[in-house]
This record gives structure tokens, sequence and C-alpha cells, in this order.
């Protein structure tokens, strides 16, 4: 009996729950009355809800009474919450939702750039690990670089060459401080190595045109890289090949606030010079000897205080047979020294993030250069020049809706250079100090839209003057895969000291930058189609005065323009990643000594870079291989009859072609918990042999001439690298995958 009753109450409250039901339904659209997919729309603190299906449709019934909020809610649109009334009456209710610009699903402008990074964003192309592996990139960052659209192989000479632009347009950046002399001290005709080591960074942003108005005094291109924040564990590190020696600790506190570590490496390639077939004849091969030191603060805020130092001296001699008349051979000393000093602070307040940095450099080169006929030396010179550079910089940000943000600052350089020329028995003294102004906001208009709009200022002591360069930047997202950017912008630098004379001041140099790109990146494969054009104006044009070159005017002028293509594809072909890039160049300038516009002596028609990796678990070996291609570049030889610039001698070299191939052996892959990380390391720069010219050198009359070469044609390295307490294997084997 009292089961019957029991069962009679449930079945009549079950009766009434069903009978007192309400039914609430209704659309929600979005911009233009389009129907929304996958919005949530439940009644607020209640378990009643549904989801909008492919129509925009929803419906769900409720038992609450009362006013309630109906929410409605998606990641990708802004939230909307309705007051309403429920009584005994069904309910519909329409609404439109609007689009939430947020950085995850917001358009990124990349006109002129490309990103690499640890970080997982969309605009990130590569990570650090791409730059280690990369054959032929010697674990170089700039090396690597010249592997991206837009870069020319220059291997006589140290520099970015971009697009068109000298060595000397491309400048570098440290945590947003600039580093002068960033490559090694070297002699004519030898390339140096960068003196950054790759590990420092987490990411970098190379930006090839149109870059921010964060950045100055640089008419191509500026490469900003951002060192580390705190290292995961404590570490040391040891490296020893044939040709260098390196060991380093790394220690951070428990606590994970600050962190501290010292580094050495001595370096030397004499006993390579026995082993390979050298071009370049070393009497001295290049050895070096480098220190560095570092230490993080994180702040009880979240901010961050970071400092870089090193120092490093080199040394080298070579020989080298004589073009002119008065000699039969050369023979060049070189010895340098450099310390470098980066100190930044970055921290936020509310809505506000202040940046502050400095960064110091002094440099020396050392330059002997003696005469030799009939084994008698007949000429003797040094050339001695020392540079003093101080960077300042203070960068103030706010936050605006979501991802737009405004930013101000203020830059402060100062350059201070004495050469000593022992021919001339004088000292050449340069100082220079540049204070710029700029401020630039990122406006995030809707998830499809970007617009960034800056401008800079800069007044010079040694030009007297100041310039103004706008710049702006769209990105606009053309469908769900593909987006666009547009970039335009004026960037002004200064002429090399050694051409500002007593009797001439150079003005600015300029160059316009107009970008256009789109990309698109589905599934692990990422293609960008770019094309630009960049129009050079008061370029310095020079004479020569027995050795040393001199700015007569600012009327030189030129162009380049070009399509480049990108394309990199981790999925189609079974664990193995692989890119390639093409690059077209028309260009041509009158600059320097140049008597005409004249395609630059430096640069490339067409380049063409292929990079694939791959690694094998079952081996504990990752292989990798790069091709590079540069169609033939011109040379000219120049020289002065009756006051005149005379273009002498002209031509082509010959293609430049070069096979890459390195292979990495992991033994700690497979092992559980391994308390160390080890890489045995084979490389093989320019398998092939390819016998390749970069150019030719000519006498002062321009009778002779003779190649310039590679220091060696092929170059083998091995070497064995170890981490103690930080376990890398996983991150090795997943960059190749």
């Amino acid at each position: 009996m009292q089961t019957r009753i029991l069962s009679f109450v449930l079945t009549f409250a079950f009766t009434l729950t069903i009978f007192s039901q309400i039914t609430i339904s209704g659309k929600v659209l979005g911009k233009h009355g389009k129907p929304l997919k996958d919005v949530s729309v439940t009644l607020k603190d209640t378990y009643d809800g549904a989801t909008t299906d492919e129509s925009g449709n929803y419906k769900f019934e409720t038992s609450e009474k009362g006013n309630l909020m109906l929410v409605f809610s998606n990641p990708k649109f802004i939230e909307i919450e309705k007051n309403i009334l429920i009584d005994n009456k069904n309910l519909i209710i329409n609404t439109e939702l609007k689009e939430s610009v947020n950085e995850i699903d917001a358009v990124v402008i990349s006109a002129g750039s490309m990103e690499a990074g640890d970080k997982k964003r969309a605009s990130a192309l590569f990570n650090t690990l791409d730059v280690l592996t990369t054959a032929g990139a010697n674990a170089q960052i700039t090396s690597f670089l010249e592997t991206q659209p837009g870069v020319q192989k220059v291997g006589e000479s140290e520099g970015l060459f971009v697009r068109g632009g000298t060595g000397t347009e491309a400048k570098f950046f440290m945590d947003g401080n600039l580093v002068n002399n960033y490559f090694g001290n070297s002699v004519p005709g030898i390339k140096s190595m960068d003196r950054l080591n790759t590990s420092l960074f987490k990411g970098n942003v190379f930006s090839s045109g149109g870059y921010s108005a964060l950045y100055g005094q640089a008419l191509s291109a500026i490469l900003a890289l951002e060192s580390i924040d705190l290292p995961e564990r404590n570490s040391a590190d040891f490296g020893i090949s044939p040709i260098f020696a390196s060991a380093g600790i790394q220690r951070v506190n428990n606590e994970r606030t600050h962190s501290y570590g010292v580094s050495l490496g001595y370096s030397n390639l004499e006993l390579m010079q026995k082993v390979l077939n050298f071009n370049t004849d070393f009497e001295k091969a290049p050895n070096s000897f480098s220190g560095n030191g570092n230490f993080r603060i994180k702040t009880k805020g979240g901010g961050f205080i970071k400092y870089y130092g090193s120092y490093d001296n080199n040394s080298m001699k070579l020989n080298m047979p004589s073009l002119e008349d008065y000699a039969d051979d050369n023979k060049i000393n070189q010895k340098g020294k450099n310390t470098f000093h980066s100190l930044s602070y970055r921290e936020k307040f509310g809505k506000y993030t202040l940046s502050l940095g400095t960064s110091y450099t002094f440099n020396q080169n050392i330059l002997n250069f003696k005469n030799y006929k009939n084994d008698a030396e007949v000429f003797n010179y040094d050339i001695d020049s020392k540079g003093n550079y101080f960077n300042a910089k203070a960068v103030i940000e706010r936050k605006l809706y979501k991802i737009s943000n405004i930013k101000a600052g203020i830059e402060f350089n100062d350059s201070n250079e004495k050469t000593w020329v022992s021919v001339a028995n004088d000292n050449y003294i340069f100082k220079d100090k540049i204070t710029s102004l700029f401020a630039e906001t990122n406006l995030g208009i809707s998830n499809n839209l970007s617009v960034q709009v800056g401008a800079r200022a800069e007044h010079s002591d040694a030009i007297k003057q100041w310039n103004f360069s706008p710049r702006l930047a769209l990105g606009y997202r053309i469908s769900k895969d593909w987006t666009s950017s547009l970039a335009y912008g004026i960037f002004y630098q200064n002429p090399e000291s050694k051409y500002f004379d007593a009797n001439y001041n150079p003005n600015y140099q300029r160059a316009d930058h107009y970008i256009f790109q789109v990309q698109r990146y589905v599934d692990g494969r990422s293609l960008r189609l770019e094309t630009f054009y960049k129009k050079y104006e008061d370029l310095v044009k020079t004479s020569n005065n027995f050795y040393k070159p001199i700015a007569i005017n600012n009327n030189g002028s030129g162009y380049a323009k070009g399509i480049e293509l990108f394309w990199r594809d981790k999925k189609t072909l079974k664990n193995i990643d692989y890119w390639i890039s093409y690059s077209y160049l028309d260009s041509k300038r009158d600059y320097l000594n140049y008597n005409q516009q004249l395609f630059p002596n430096f640069a490339a028609k067409h380049t063409i870079s292929i990079v694939a990796k791959k690694f094998i678990t079952a081996w504990k070996t990752g292989f990798n291989f790069s091709y590079n291609y540069n169609s033939g570049r011109p040379y000219y030889n120049f020289v002065t009859e009756n006051g005149n610039t005379v273009l002498k001698n002209q031509g082509q070299t010959k293609d430049y072609n070069v096979l890459n191939f390195s292979v990495n052996y992991v033994p700690s892959v497979g092992k559980k918990d391994a308390k160390s990380f080890s890489v045995f390391v084979l490389s093989v720069n320019n398998v092939l042999g390819s016998k390749n010219i970069y150019g030719y050198n000519f006498s002062s009359d321009g009778m002779r001439s003779a190649a310039i070469k590679p220091p060696v044609n092929t170059f083998i390295f091995v070497g064995w690298f170890i981490s103690f307490g930080t376990d890398k294997t996983q991150e090795a084997i997943n960059g190749n995958l």
C-alpha cells in the first residue's frame, strides 16, 4: 500500500513538472544578418539552455519562473545578457551578436616581416631550434635568414643584404636596445660571424621593410631579438670540436624569481686549415676568445630586469698576391676586441607598460698592411679604428580595448669614433648624437581588420637637422585561411661615418617602402606571397682621396622592386619538414663612385633556398639539408681618368650553388628522466664542392683582376654538445617533425 502511494505521488509530481515547463526559442544573427552557429544560450544560474544550429536557431524548455537573465555567449563574439520574464507563456527571443576582437582571432599585420619564436603565435613561422638545425646556417641567425625571401647570400662582407640594400642598411636590436657591431671584426673580403649566440633568444622579428616606428636609422631592414626570461632549471653546458671549445653554467633559484649565468669560448681554425684545402692563405689562422654573462630578475609585479654583457678578441694574418706593379704580395695582420652590454627593464602598471633600456659598445679593430716586392718590404701602414657607442630608449605603452594599444617614446644614440691612419699621420674623429621621438598606435578594428599608424622624428648633430618618417600598415582577413597586409613608410639613415669630412657633411639618405602581402596558414602549411617597391633618394656619392672615399654630395638615387614566395610544409611528406623560398629582384643604384645607375654588385636577380629536415626516432638521428642558389652577380671596376670616374671593366659572375648537409645524433632519445641532453653534430657546407665566386678585385689601373672566393670551398664540422640539468630531447625531436 505504501509503495502504491509513493508511486502515485512521484507520478503526480512529474506530471505537474511537465505541464509547468515553458519553451524558450529564437534566432541568433551576426553581422549583415548572418546566422550564427554554436552560440550558447542559457538561463543564468541554471542548467537550462541550448546551442544554436546551422541556421542560428535554438530551443529549450525550462520550469523556472519569474525574472531571469538569458545569456548568449561564444568566444568570438561579445557576450549579451537579456532580462526576461517567464510566466505561463512560451517565449521567442531573437538577438544579434557583435564580433569580439581578441588576440587569438585578430588578423596579424605581417607585411615585410617574418617572426621566429618559441611562443605559439599564428605569426611565428619558425622557432629557435629551426635556426640551430638548418644545414649551412652554422647556428647563426643571420646565416639562417639567408634562407628566407629577400635576403641575399653575400659571402665576402658581413651584414644583412636585404631587397637591394647594402649590408649596412640593416640594424640589430636586443630587447629593444641597439646592438652596434653585431658582427665580429674582419678584414676586406672575408665575412665575419655573428657575435650574439642564438641560444640567448626565445624569438625574433625580422622585418625586410615597412617596420615599426619604434626603430630607425635603417634603410632596408631590422632584426629585433628577444632574450629568454628565466631558464627552466639549473644547467651546465659544454661543447667541443676541432675548431672550438666552450663551457657555461646557468643558475635559477627555486622560486624562479632570478637567474644568472656565465660562459667562455675559444675558437681557432688552425687545425682545419691543415686538413682542408683553403682558398685563403692564412699565415695565422683566425682565432678568438670570448666570454659573456647575464642575470635576470623577475619583479614582484611580474616585470623583468635583464642584463647581458660580453667580451671578445680576435686576430688573424693572411697573405695574398698583389695586383699592383709596385708589389708582388700583400700581408694583412688583424687584431680586434669588442665589449657589449645591454640592460633592460619592463613592467606593467595597470593599463600601462613601461620599457626602459640601454646598451653600450666598445669596438677596436687594428689592421696592418704590408706590401712586398722581391721578398723585400716596400710599404707598411696601419689603420686603428676605435668606437664607443651608447644607446638609451624609453617606451610607454597603454593597452586600449582588447588588442589595441598606443605607444610613444624617446631614443638617444651617441657615437664617438677615432681612426688613426699611419700613412696620413692623422686621427680622423667622428662624433654624433641622434635624438629620436616616436609614437605608434595599433588598432584592432575587428578580427578581420587591423591598422597600425606611426611616426618617427630624428635629429642628428652631425647632419644638423631633423627628419620626419610616417609609417602605415594594414592587415585584412580575406577569408578564414587567407590574410593580407599592406605597409608604407619613409625611412632615413645617416651615411656611414667614414663619409663625413671636414669639407662636407652628408645629408640623410632616404628610402620609401611600399609592400603588399597575402598569406595562408592551414594545418601545418604556410604560404606567403609578397611584392614590394623601394625608392632610394639622397644616396651618398663619393670620390677617392688616396686611400679613403670622400663624400662629395647626396645626389645618388635608385630603386628596388621584386616578388617573393615562401612555402613551408610539415604535413604532406610524413615526418619531413621543408620550406622553399624564392626571390626575384630588379634594382638599380647610382651611389658611391658609380657613374650611372647600375644593378648593385652585391645583389642577384634570382635567389632560391630549399631546406628539409627529418628526425628518425628509431635511429635517434636528425638529417638536415639545405640548397642555396643565386643567379650571377654583376661586378664593376671604376677608375679615375682625367679627373672623371670611368667604368673600366664589368661583367657577371657564374651562378652560385651550394648544397649543405648536417646530421645530429641524440643518444638520450628513449631514455626516461634523462639528466642530460647531448648532441653529436656532423655538418658539411658545400657538399658538392662547388667553386663559387663572389666577385673580382681589380688593380688601380684596371688591367689586372683576381676572383673573390670563399676562404674554403667545402667546410666540415664535427662537434659534441652536452647540457647537464636540462633535457631538450623531445624539443629536438619535435623541432624536426
